[in-house]
């Protein structure tokens, strides 16, 4: 039986910058989201526990699949195995961390044609 890939997903929450791993991932059929299913987290018997990696146990215990829009994305590797998930803070002036800047639709609007 081959290995399955592993990818790294990192994404943006409110103001937190998000690293998971997961089994799969794909185009959702909802347009505009990424779909990301069998999350991967290390093993319990490390001598060291990360908060953040048992936040994000908790966070998404019981979750099946999730769906992340594409502008929270900021990079999606495939690696050879999973690491340690985390949460990091994304607000802060001198991160390295930007947001893609996004305009939006304008809603509402008309042009007064007479």
């Amino acid at each position: 039986m081959a290995n399955l890939p592993v990818y790294k997903v990192i994404f943006h929450n409110h103001d937190q910058v998000f690293e998971m791993f997961a089994r799969q991932i794909y185009q959702s059929d909802m347009w505009g989201f990424i779909e990301v299913e069998e999350f991967v987290f290390g093993e319990r018997s490390q001598i060291l526990v990360d908060p953040s990696e048992e936040k994000l146990k908790n966070e998404f215990a019981g979750v099946n699949r999730s769906y992340i829009p594409l502008q929270a994305i900021i990079r999606i590797d495939e690696v050879d195995k999973e690491g340690a998930a985390k949460i990091s803070d994304g607000s802060s002036a001198d991160g390295n961390v930007a947001s893609f800047p996004f305009t939006g639709l304008q809603s509402g609007k008309k042009s007064s044609e007479d």
